[in-house]
């Protein structure tokens, strides 16, 4: 990430908090992806920190989670998926990504903002 700051990033767009399912998955898929060096990506791995850490996220990442988990829903098939002894790479990932705790909060998060009714606004004269 830079140090400017988009639109998109600005203050008032970060209003998604993970919830601590989401930060305990992400530490956890970091602790697996240390100790078993595989799974996920660098964008993985700072999606995961910044989970961790709960740090507020912006519709645009929100977007980002809902398209991973949409991708690698499939992943959940492979053989060590779930398996903390020996796990897969997705797994790894799926973890890092905020787990089944992750997924469940996006598509919460996306279905809700759905169903907010649409503002006018006033235009001035």
């Amino acid at each position: 990430m830079t140090d400017k700051m988009t639109d998109r990033q600005s203050p008032a767009n970060l209003q998604y908090i993970p919830p601590e399912p989401v930060s305990a998955a992400a530490r956890k898929g970091l602790a697996l992806r240390q100790k078993f060096h595989r799974g996920g990506t660098m964008v993985g791995v700072a999606r995961a920190c910044d989970l961790k850490d709960r740090k507020p996220l912006s519709d645009e990442v929100m977007k980002r989670m809902a398209a991973f988990f949409a991708r690698h829903n499939l992943d959940r098939r492979a053989r060590n998926f779930g398996n903390d002894d020996d796990p897969s790479a997705g797994y790894v990932a799926w973890l890092m990504w905020g787990g089944d705790a992750g997924k469940t909060w996006v598509e919460g998060q996306r279905q809700s903002r759905q169903r907010r009714p649409v503002v006018a606004r006033a235009r001035p004269s």
